[in-house]
């Protein structure tokens, strides 16, 4: 397990956690967009759970590398949602934002998979 690995996971957690903790608390930046999606208010705290287990299940994957690959590959089909819900919105201006939390974390898997 390289350096890079280890560095990017637990950055990439902590980033996803940060979005899911904003959303579980409901930041106005999180949920002002996902009312203009239609984004129903009872997927908000599924989704905040979902964006939580994923960061949660990439620091366990340090220690147990399958849970880190089936965290890492959760959160890219995540953000891949996220990414389709802005373009069918056409909210093009926003589809960048889930694209920044996809980058890290498909580089954590791509670094883990090569470890």
């Amino acid at each position: 397990m390289s350096v890079a690995y280890v560095v990017l996971a637990v950055v990439s957690a902590v980033w996803v956690g940060f979005s899911g903790v904003s959303l579980a608390r409901r930041a106005e930046f999180v949920t002002q967009p996902l009312v203009e999606y239609g984004v129903p208010r009872s997927w908000w705290t599924p989704l905040a759970l979902a964006k939580l287990a994923g960061a949660a299940g990439l620091l366990v994957g340090l220690a147990v590398p399958a849970i880190g690959v089936a965290a890492a590959v959760g959160l890219i089909l995540y953000f891949l949602g996220a990414v389709i819900t802005n373009v069918r919105a056409r909210s093009y201006k926003t589809t960048p934002f889930p694209l920044l939390y996809l980058a890290p974390v498909a580089v954590t898997l791509a670094l883990g998979l090569t470890a």
